[in-house]
């Protein structure tokens, strides 16, 4: 069924404590349904992801805050890196940064556009023989769900294993978490054991049979991951969770995938 009616509001914005603010599309399917992280810093904010770029998130974000804004996208997929474009200051890892510059990776809001490669990855979500809109509303009168498409642009830096990104009083380490895409990141913060874990990690169906992924990098990543001391995981997608619920959700996925 297409979109007819009109948001009030194309998103929404929850306070998880700790100087971070969750921020997302209701009004987009949750297969592409983007976690979009604020955080708060002293001198600078950092914004991890960006959704679709359906509408426009830097204006939503300049309602939270009036400080420089870092915005790292934790991996290429488009629902991960619409708005990208957006903010000045662009961070991504340097296996995906080139792609980034001229985008040719698949995007679309529509069912009907997804080749069959892609759409026989989706069993977990109950899309597998969907058809239709994943979009339940537009963001204005007009917008054209068919022309939808991400906006090609050049990362303003790169980043990788080790680096650190520095908002002043909050410093966040660099993880490369590759197997869902090459270029997968995490952040993690030491001093409060948080990590941002992108699509690398989150409680729900792990893709790893998409275009890019890589099954036997991907259990290297899981396996670091369920060693890691963290207090609190905020994934690319569905709720956060703490480190027992990480080490069920790794132990799950090494079982199936061996």
């Amino acid at each position: 069924m297409s979109a007819v009616k009109i948001a009030e509001r194309w998103f929404e914005r929850q306070s998880v404590g700790d100087g971070v603010t969750l921020l997302y599309e209701p009004h987009v399917h949750p297969f592409i349904r983007c976690n979009i992280w604020h955080v708060a810093g002293r001198d600078r904010d950092l914004l991890i992801d960006t959704g679709t770029g359906v509408a426009s998130l830097r204006a939503e974000v300049a309602k939270i805050t009036a400080r420089p804004v870092t915005a790292v996208a934790t991996h290429i997929h488009y629902d991960h890196v619409g708005s990208f474009h957006e903010f000045d200051c662009r961070l991504m890892h340097e296996y995906e940064a080139p792609r980034m510059r001229d985008y040719r990776e698949f995007a679309a809001l529509d069912m009907a556009h997804f080749p069959e490669d892609i759409r026989a990855c989706l069993a977990g979500y109950g899309l597998a023989e969907a058809d239709g809109a994943l979009v339940d509303a537009l963001p204005h009168e007009g917008y054209d769900i068919a022309s939808y498409r991400v906006r090609s642009i050049e990362a303003t830096g790169t980043i990788g294993e080790g680096d650190v990104i520095d908002l002043g009083d909050r410093h966040f380490s660099v993880f490369h978490l590759p197997g869902h895409s090459p270029g997968s990141i995490g952040l993690f913060e030491a001093a409060t054991k948080t990590l941002f874990s992108g699509d690398a990690i989150y409680d729900g169906p792990l893709l790893d049979e998409l275009p890019g992924s890589d099954i036997a990098v991907y259990r290297q990543t899981i396996k670091r991951l369920r060693d890691m001391e963290v207090a609190i995981v905020h994934g690319g997608h569905d709720p956060s969770f703490g480190r027992e619920r990480m080490i069920e959700i790794c132990d799950a996925w090494l079982a199936l995938r061996g």
